[in-house]
């Protein structure tokens, strides 16, 4: 048989994140956002469960036309725009609407012939000091593109740096609504935690919502917010089973490096996971994980294809029981990938992204 590995992706979770991001955001159109192969899930497995949104937006040409091989119609945006004039013939051909962030682009699309106009985005660096126009040079922007042939309509919009924290959001609204108040044509400005945090400002939600890590299930204000107060549900679930158990005496140690002793005698799992799985290495002892849906702790430093668990909590746990680290249990129990990241010190994006190509991946419908 296959080593016992496997992650799945719950198609109703997405559908159901998204709705939760239209119950927040009402009045605007929503992009769900599919940036890195949707963030781990993949795009292909991803998208039955996020048909309900008006639009995608990615980073790559090679990730649009992945989308638009699903079928998809409708609205499809580059978020960080074109990298080379030569990406605009493919943008004509696919119909995709691309940020402009910079004078170069501007450039390069005015070199551009077409004979279908573009929708652009027009990005403002309103303090995240990313990407974008600062605001004194924004108007002059929009005037260069809104007199092209090649440009049908201008979207304005900016990213929030802190709305998932306590500086918040409002100098940067204050610096895009000053230089944007009487210029025509759709807002987009709220990314997950906007959408979720700062729904009662007015304008924040505007005319387009990006979903981003809400979407996959994970707090995008962590750990202020876990996933039960947003009423979100893990879209991925990383799930393996015990493949051996070890008894240990008081005074033995676990693992690579010994770091970690037995005060007492205790019952360990060893799980079919490791680093080489995408597992983070540096989750020390103590990062949750469910052991027949019960909620228990690894023990010692993660090897590349193994780690331990403590089986103290599920003593009736042997060869062959689920373990999950992280997502929906068989039981219906559920650890949030945001408990995990933050045991491993780093955030629920990054586990997701770094699945291991290793790990074979499928969709599921509800309940499996």
């Amino acid at each position: 048989m296959p080593r016992p590995i496997e992650a799945l992706i719950h198609t109703d979770a997405l559908a159901h994140n998204l709705a939760r991001a239209r119950q927040a955001a009402p009045d605007s159109r929503l992009w769900a956002v599919v940036k890195a192969n949707a963030y781990g899930h993949g795009i292909e497995r991803a998208y039955p469960g996020m048909r309900s949104a008006d639009g995608f937006a990615l980073l790559d040409l090679a990730e649009a036309e992945r989308i638009r091989a699903c079928g998809w119609r409708g609205p499809v945006l580059l978020l960080e725009g074109v990298f080379e004039p030569r990406d605009l013939e493919l943008c004509s051909r696919l119909d995709l609407w691309h940020a402009v962030h910079c004078n170069e682009q501007i450039d390069w699309l005015a070199g551009h012939k077409t004979e279908r106009a573009h929708t652009v985005v027009l990005k403002m660096n309103s303090g995240m000091n990313r990407l974008g126009f600062v605001p004194a040079a924004y108007r002059s922007a929009w005037a260069r593109l809104n007199a092209m042939p090649q440009v049908e309509s201008i979207v304005l919009a900016t990213h929030f740096s802190d709305a998932d924290g306590p500086r918040g959001i409002a100098h940067q609204l204050a610096a895009f609504e000053q230089a944007t108040h009487d210029l025509p044509g759709p807002r987009s400005l709220a990314n997950s935690a906007a959408i979720l945090r700062h729904g009662t400002v007015p304008g924040v939600h505007s005319d387009w919502v990006r979903a981003g890590i809400l979407s996959y299930g994970s707090a995008p204000d962590f750990p202020e917010h876990d996933i039960r107060h947003w009423d979100l549900r893990p879209a991925m679930t990383l799930r393996s089973q015990l493949i051996a158990t070890q008894q240990l005496a008081a005074g033995d140690t676990v693992g690579y490096g010994s770091s970690f002793t037995a005060r007492e005698p205790m019952r360990i799992g060893i799980v079919a996971c490791g680093y080489a799985d995408g597992y983070p290495r540096h989750a020390g002892t103590d990062t949750p994980v469910l052991v027949d849906g019960v909620r228990s702790g690894t023990v010692g430093r993660v090897s590349m294809d193994m780690l331990a668990v403590d089986l103290t909590p599920v003593p009736a746990a042997g060869i062959g029981s689920e373990v999950v680290l992280w997502g929906r249990a068989g039981n219906g129990e559920v650890l949030a990938i945001d408990d995990v990241a933050r045991a491993a010190g780093t955030i629920g994006y990054e586990l997701m992204c770094a699945l291991a190509p290793r790990v074979p991946i499928r969709a599921v419908e509800a309940g499996a």
